[in-house]
Protein backbone atom coordinates (compact mmCIF):
# COMPACT_ATOMS: atom_id res chain seq x y z
CA UNK A 1 0.00 0.00 0.00
CA UNK A 2 1.51 3.12 -1.17
CA UNK A 3 2.33 5.60 1.69
CA UNK A 4 2.58 2.44 4.29
CA UNK A 5 4.84 2.52 7.18
CA UNK A 6 7.97 0.57 7.80
CA UNK A 7 7.23 -2.02 10.27
CA UNK A 8 9.37 -3.92 13.01
CA UNK A 9 10.38 -7.39 12.01
CA UNK A 10 9.81 -10.61 14.53
CA UNK A 11 11.33 -13.93 13.17
CA UNK A 12 9.63 -16.82 15.19
CA UNK A 13 10.02 -20.19 15.52
CA UNK A 14 7.89 -22.79 16.62
CA UNK A 15 8.59 -26.22 18.84
CA UNK A 16 9.75 -29.40 18.51
CA UNK A 17 8.25 -31.79 16.99
CA UNK A 18 6.42 -29.29 14.96
CA UNK A 19 6.30 -26.89 12.35
CA UNK A 20 6.46 -23.48 11.57
CA UNK A 21 2.72 -22.72 12.08
CA UNK A 22 1.40 -19.07 12.10
CA UNK A 23 -1.76 -19.41 13.59
CA UNK A 24 -1.15 -18.58 17.36
CA UNK A 25 1.14 -15.62 16.80
CA UNK A 26 -0.82 -14.01 13.90
CA UNK A 27 -4.46 -14.69 16.61
CA UNK A 28 -2.45 -13.06 19.35
CA UNK A 29 -0.93 -10.00 17.16
CA UNK A 30 -4.45 -8.85 14.99
CA UNK A 31 -5.86 -8.21 18.99
CA UNK A 32 -2.84 -6.43 19.19
CA UNK A 33 -3.12 -4.23 16.14
CA UNK A 34 -7.01 -3.85 16.64
CA UNK A 35 -5.94 -1.56 19.83
CA UNK A 36 -3.18 -0.06 17.88
CA UNK A 37 -4.48 1.84 15.04
CA UNK A 38 -3.58 -1.55 12.67
CA UNK A 39 -0.18 -1.76 13.57
CA UNK A 40 1.81 -4.94 14.26
CA UNK A 41 4.81 -6.16 13.20
CA UNK A 42 5.65 -7.94 10.10
CA UNK A 43 5.93 -11.83 11.39
CA UNK A 44 8.14 -14.42 9.44
CA UNK A 45 7.24 -17.77 11.50
CA UNK A 46 10.39 -20.03 10.32
CA UNK A 47 11.71 -23.46 10.83
CA UNK A 48 14.59 -23.98 12.57
CA UNK A 49 14.33 -27.96 12.89
CA UNK A 50 13.72 -28.64 8.95
CA UNK A 51 11.88 -32.25 9.55
CA UNK A 52 10.16 -32.73 12.76
CA UNK A 53 12.18 -35.51 14.51
CA UNK A 54 15.52 -33.72 14.09
CA UNK A 55 16.96 -31.91 16.65
CA UNK A 56 19.18 -29.54 14.98
CA UNK A 57 20.26 -27.91 18.54
CA UNK A 58 20.35 -24.48 16.67
CA UNK A 59 22.98 -24.86 14.85
CA UNK A 60 24.96 -25.66 11.65
CA UNK A 61 25.84 -29.31 11.28
CA UNK A 62 26.43 -32.06 8.77
CA UNK A 63 23.90 -34.03 10.48
CA UNK A 64 21.24 -31.71 9.70
CA UNK A 65 22.71 -28.72 7.51
CA UNK A 66 22.68 -25.62 8.91
CA UNK A 67 19.93 -24.69 11.61
CA UNK A 68 22.13 -21.55 12.62
CA UNK A 69 22.72 -19.90 9.30
CA UNK A 70 19.51 -20.32 7.96
CA UNK A 71 17.61 -18.05 10.16
CA UNK A 72 20.65 -15.84 11.03
CA UNK A 73 21.94 -15.13 7.41
CA UNK A 74 19.26 -16.71 4.86
CA UNK A 75 15.96 -15.49 6.47
CA UNK A 76 17.44 -12.41 7.37
CA UNK A 77 18.43 -11.55 3.88
CA UNK A 78 15.12 -12.62 2.24
CA UNK A 79 13.31 -10.34 4.89
CA UNK A 80 15.51 -7.35 3.79
CA UNK A 81 15.07 -7.67 0.19
CA UNK A 82 11.34 -8.61 0.18
CA UNK A 83 9.81 -7.31 3.08
CA UNK A 84 9.16 -3.12 4.01
CA UNK A 85 10.59 -3.57 7.11
CA UNK A 86 12.25 -0.62 10.14
CA UNK A 87 16.36 -1.91 8.73
CA UNK A 88 17.24 -1.00 12.13
CA UNK A 89 18.14 -4.05 14.32
CA UNK A 90 16.42 -1.95 17.05
CA UNK A 91 13.19 -3.13 16.09
CA UNK A 92 13.64 -6.66 15.19
CA UNK A 93 13.00 -9.49 17.67
CA UNK A 94 14.46 -12.97 17.27
CA UNK A 95 11.32 -15.27 19.50
CA UNK A 96 10.35 -18.57 19.83
CA UNK A 97 8.59 -21.40 21.79
CA UNK A 98 9.72 -24.43 23.32
CA UNK A 99 12.66 -25.24 21.19
CA UNK A 100 12.43 -22.53 19.23
CA UNK A 101 12.13 -20.26 22.62
CA UNK A 102 15.81 -21.66 23.48
CA UNK A 103 17.02 -20.87 19.87
CA UNK A 104 16.01 -17.57 20.28
CA UNK A 105 18.06 -17.17 23.39
CA UNK A 106 21.00 -18.50 21.73
CA UNK A 107 20.70 -16.67 18.84
CA UNK A 108 20.26 -13.42 20.72
CA UNK A 109 23.23 -14.38 22.70
CA UNK A 110 25.25 -14.93 19.51
CA UNK A 111 23.88 -12.32 17.35
CA UNK A 112 23.38 -8.85 19.38
CA UNK A 113 24.26 -7.07 16.58
CA UNK A 114 20.89 -8.48 14.35
CA UNK A 115 18.23 -8.20 17.07
CA UNK A 116 18.18 -5.89 20.11
CA UNK A 117 15.02 -7.95 21.71
CA UNK A 118 14.34 -11.65 22.54
CA UNK A 119 10.99 -13.37 22.73
CA UNK A 120 11.65 -16.97 24.43
CA UNK A 121 8.09 -18.36 25.06
CA UNK A 122 8.41 -21.30 27.41
CA UNK A 123 11.98 -21.85 25.93
CA UNK A 124 14.33 -25.00 26.54
CA UNK A 125 17.44 -23.73 28.49
CA UNK A 126 19.64 -24.60 25.41
CA UNK A 127 19.41 -25.67 22.29
CA UNK A 128 19.17 -29.83 22.33
CA UNK A 129 18.75 -30.11 25.94
CA UNK A 130 16.07 -33.08 25.30
CA UNK A 131 18.78 -35.24 23.68
CA UNK A 132 21.91 -33.93 25.22
CA UNK A 133 23.86 -37.63 24.27
CA UNK A 134 22.51 -37.79 21.13
CA UNK A 135 23.08 -33.93 20.23
CA UNK A 136 26.80 -33.92 21.71
CA UNK A 137 27.40 -36.98 19.37
CA UNK A 138 25.47 -35.91 16.11
CA UNK A 139 25.90 -31.71 16.33
CA UNK A 140 29.33 -31.20 18.11
CA UNK A 141 31.03 -34.61 17.22
CA UNK A 142 31.09 -36.11 20.74
CA UNK A 143 32.77 -32.94 22.22
CA UNK A 144 30.75 -32.21 25.17
CA UNK A 145 33.19 -28.74 26.07
CA UNK A 146 31.61 -27.77 22.35
CA UNK A 147 28.09 -28.39 23.22
CA UNK A 148 28.80 -26.47 26.76
CA UNK A 149 29.91 -23.58 24.79
CA UNK A 150 26.69 -23.48 22.76
CA UNK A 151 24.45 -23.12 25.52
CA UNK A 152 23.01 -19.40 26.26
CA UNK A 153 24.17 -18.97 29.63
CA UNK A 154 27.68 -19.62 28.71
CA UNK A 155 27.62 -17.35 25.53
CA UNK A 156 26.02 -14.38 27.14
CA UNK A 157 29.07 -15.12 30.34
CA UNK A 158 31.52 -14.94 28.23
CA UNK A 159 30.95 -12.05 26.39
CA UNK A 160 32.66 -8.47 26.39
CA UNK A 161 31.08 -6.18 29.14
CA UNK A 162 28.32 -3.72 27.49
CA UNK A 163 28.12 -6.65 24.62
CA UNK A 164 23.93 -6.65 25.25
CA UNK A 165 23.62 -2.92 25.81
CA UNK A 166 20.32 -1.86 25.00
CA UNK A 167 18.58 -5.26 24.71
CA UNK A 168 14.72 -6.48 25.84
CA UNK A 169 14.63 -10.05 26.43
CA UNK A 170 11.25 -11.64 27.66
CA UNK A 171 11.03 -15.12 29.17
CA UNK A 172 7.90 -16.57 29.97
CA UNK A 173 6.64 -20.17 31.06
CA UNK A 174 3.47 -21.86 32.20
CA UNK A 175 2.87 -21.68 35.93
CA UNK A 176 2.26 -25.10 36.27
CA UNK A 177 5.55 -26.23 34.26
CA UNK A 178 8.17 -26.38 36.55
CA UNK A 179 10.80 -27.34 34.69
CA UNK A 180 10.61 -24.58 32.07
CA UNK A 181 10.29 -22.22 34.29
CA UNK A 182 13.22 -23.39 35.84
CA UNK A 183 14.75 -22.56 32.64
CA UNK A 184 13.34 -19.41 32.09
CA UNK A 185 14.84 -18.22 35.57
CA UNK A 186 18.48 -19.35 34.80
CA UNK A 187 18.65 -18.30 31.32
CA UNK A 188 16.76 -14.65 32.34
CA UNK A 189 19.03 -14.24 35.44
CA UNK A 190 22.21 -14.14 33.14
CA UNK A 191 20.70 -12.26 30.57
CA UNK A 192 19.58 -9.60 33.64
CA UNK A 193 23.52 -10.34 34.56
CA UNK A 194 24.94 -9.25 31.37
CA UNK A 195 23.31 -5.93 31.31
CA UNK A 196 19.88 -6.78 29.30
CA UNK A 197 16.71 -5.25 30.32
CA UNK A 198 14.60 -8.80 31.25
CA UNK A 199 11.12 -9.49 31.73
CA UNK A 200 10.23 -12.81 32.94
CA UNK A 201 6.70 -13.67 33.72
CA UNK A 202 4.72 -16.98 34.29
CA UNK A 203 0.69 -17.83 32.25
CA UNK A 204 -1.65 -18.47 35.35
CA UNK A 205 -2.73 -21.42 35.14
CA UNK A 206 -0.46 -22.89 31.96
CA UNK A 207 1.50 -25.92 31.72
CA UNK A 208 3.66 -25.93 28.55
CA UNK A 209 1.07 -25.95 25.60
CA UNK A 210 -1.86 -24.15 24.33
CA UNK A 211 -2.43 -20.83 27.13
CA UNK A 212 1.32 -20.67 27.61
CA UNK A 213 2.07 -19.88 24.20
CA UNK A 214 -1.03 -17.54 23.59
CA UNK A 215 -0.17 -16.21 27.33
CA UNK A 216 3.36 -15.72 26.58
CA UNK A 217 3.31 -14.28 23.62
CA UNK A 218 0.67 -11.50 24.59
CA UNK A 219 2.76 -10.65 27.70
CA UNK A 220 5.86 -10.60 25.23
CA UNK A 221 4.43 -8.53 22.87
CA UNK A 222 2.77 -6.28 25.54
CA UNK A 223 6.20 -5.34 26.62
CA UNK A 224 8.09 -5.21 23.17
CA UNK A 225 5.09 -2.73 21.46
CA UNK A 226 5.93 0.39 23.12
CA UNK A 227 10.03 -0.96 22.53
CA UNK A 228 9.17 -1.33 18.87
CA UNK A 229 7.84 2.28 18.56
CA UNK A 230 4.30 0.61 18.09
CA UNK A 231 2.13 2.15 20.93
CA UNK A 232 3.27 4.99 23.61
CA UNK A 233 5.50 3.78 26.30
Amino acid sequence: MPGAPALPLVIMMMGHPGAPDPTVISNVLDGFAAQHDGLAPIVIVADQLGAAVNDTACADSAAYGKARTYITVDVVDWAKKNLHIIDDPAYWTIAGYSNGGGCAATFGAQSPQLWKNILSVSGEPFGGSEQVANVTKTIYGGSAAAFEASKPVNILAAAAPGTYAGMTAIFTAGAQDPAYISAADTVAAQARAVGMTVVRYDVPGAGHVGDALTGGLAEGFTVLYPVLGLSAG
